[in-house]
């Protein structure tokens, strides 16, 4: 059967995993005497099985080599195909007013790891579905993880475009010797292999840390595969009413930065010796956005506040103070959990935090390559050293731009790449809300639900809009159009480009 699996197509693979993955929320129904729940997780699991090795035997014995497109397809089939089978379980076992259709965006919500929900109230689902969910999202994040340096890296799409020129010219990054030469398959079982043990780790002691400061256990382990695949996803509502309290939150912060930059747990996939972490411009820039926006909001509080307010005291000032650097390092990797300190900094100035703000450090995003959805910090990144450089040129029209070949390439062919992307994330943003409007939705609630879609950030509809907005109100075809723009932010424009190039296809 393993063998089996290493020979059959990287899709069959991920149904088998899919299948499998069905029998834990089974388990957990089963130890709650929710036998309901438990058959319907069993019995999906059974079907799955079946159909997995139904496609898997339909395809036996053709053993050509599979391009980087078929993964690509691949890839865009997993964020829209198979939800539609987590879906199956998640229907039987959801009470009877949800249906198939809610179930499939709920799924695909979770995949990609958007973390947007139909449920305003954790309690209408058993704690199995949410488990499910859960479980969906950290699969969602541990694909894309092995995808970026298998498929998208190769293809020079995800955010990997700005260094195309870098790699051109032979320096900058390159992937191991394995990704120039294997099989895309064969890139994919390598890096799973390689990055799947990390993921797994990672998850566990964020999982116990959560557990030690006061979490309950069950809690505890969906918040921990939420933060590590950056999805959001919580059974209680949010970190805010976690039992895990500061040291929660600060854990919390620390296992965040990881969607900083992919270069904090997969620097080893890489051949760059002349760079290390310290030099790496994703981790640097998201570094100054979590000690600069957070002072600065500070700043602002203390400033313009009226008279007579701060009467709660140094403390409450720092934890208002704390509550801004939880929320950038939660919006900034599109995960979309708020702080149990954030409305502390209201309450200790009397000022409120505009919530275009959190949609700005979502549309930035997090690393390439990592779980964040948005623009990418790296694209961030060029457009700024590319901004530098011209007004470095107007003052200084006869000067020479140093830092060397590769910083050249970034500020000219990296910043063209990225300001081509972020037009067409604009442009996406755009056709996301009119699509929206003429289902019936508002103006600035069809600004603040495709943003959330594209960038990955789900919960950013209840935070950020000046009044929580709920899923659970929009129509049907609202859903579907939030659903695509969910798979598109995860695979990002640039991908479905290339889909639908005629090149892309030509033998």
């Amino acid at each position: 059967m393993g063998a089996a699996l290493r020979e059959a197509p990287f899709f069959v693979v991920l149904m088998a995993i899919g299948a499998a993955a069905m029998l834990i929320p089974a388990a957990h129904a089963l130890t709650l005497d929710d036998h309901r729940t438990a058959r319907a997780f069993l019995y999906g699991a059974i079907l799955m099985l079946g159909l997995t090795l139904l496609v898997a035997l339909a395809v036996a014995g053709r053993r050509q080599r599979q391009r980087e497109r078929g993964q690509l397809v691949t890839l865009l089939a997993a964020y829209t195909v198979l939800p539609a089978f987590f879906a199956v379980p998640f229907h039987e076992a959801a009470p009877a007013s949800v249906s198939f259709a809610q179930a499939w965006f709920e799924m695909v919500s979770s995949a990609t790891t958007t973390g947007a929900t139909l449920f305003d109230q954790p309690r209408f689902l058993a704690s199995s579905l949410h488990l499910w969910r859960a479980l969906v999202g950290w699969m969602g994040g541990l694909l894309i993880w092995v995808a970026a340096v298998a498929v998208l890296a190769p293809l020079n799409i995800g955010g990997f475009e700005v260094h195309q020129a870098v790699r051109h010219r032979g320096a900058g990054i390159r992937l191991s010797q394995i990704a120039r030469i294997a099989d895309p398959s064969e890139r994919l079982r390598r890096y799973a292999g390689a990055l799947a043990p990390l993921y797994l780790a990672l998850t566990g002691v964020l999982w116990l840390g959560l557990t030690i400061a006061g979490e309950v256990p069950f809690v505890a382990l969906c918040h921990a595969m939420a933060i590590l695949s950056t999805s959001g996803i919580s059974p209680v509502g949010g970190i805010a009413y976690s039992g895990a309290g500061f040291a929660g939150e600060l854990m919390i912060v620390l296992f965040l930065l990881l969607a900083l930059s992919r270069m904090t747990y997969s620097a080893r996939l890489h051949s760059q010796t002349s760079r290390n972490l310290r030099r790496d411009p994703e981790l640097r820039v998201g570094l100054f956005f979590i000690v600069a926006l957070p002072a600065a909001l500070f700043l602002r509080h203390w400033v313009l506040a009226e008279d007579g307010s701060f009467a709660q005291g140094f403390v409450a000032g720092l934890e208002a103070l704390w509550g801004g650097v939880f929320m950038v390092v939660s919006f900034l990797t599109t995960t979309g959990f708020e702080s149990a300190y954030w409305m502390s900094a209201s309450a200790w100035s009397g000022l409120s935090t505009p919530g275009l703000f959190l949609v700005g450090l979502s549309v930035i995003g997090g690393g390439v390559a990592t779980t964040a959805g948005g623009v990418k910090l790296l694209r961030v990144y060029a457009l700024f050293k590319h901004g530098e450089r011209e007004v470095e040129r107007l003052v200084y029209p006869s000067s020479v731009g140093g830092a060397g070949a590769e910083a050249r390439a970034i500020r000219r062919s990296g910043a063209q790449i990225a300001w081509i992307f972020f037009m067409l994330f604009a442009m996406s943003i755009a056709a996301v809300m009119v699509l929206l409007s003429l289902t019936g939705v508002q103006f600035e609630t069809a600004m603040v639900l495709g943003t959330a879609a594209l960038t990955t950030n789900g919960p950013l509809a209840q935070i950020a809009a000046e009044a929580p907005i709920s899923y659970a109100g929009l129509s049907g075809w609202s859903h579907l159009i939030l659903g695509a723009a969910m798979v598109l932010g995860r695979l990002e424009t640039l991908a479905l480009i290339a889909l639908l190039n005629p090149g892309f296809w030509r033998r």
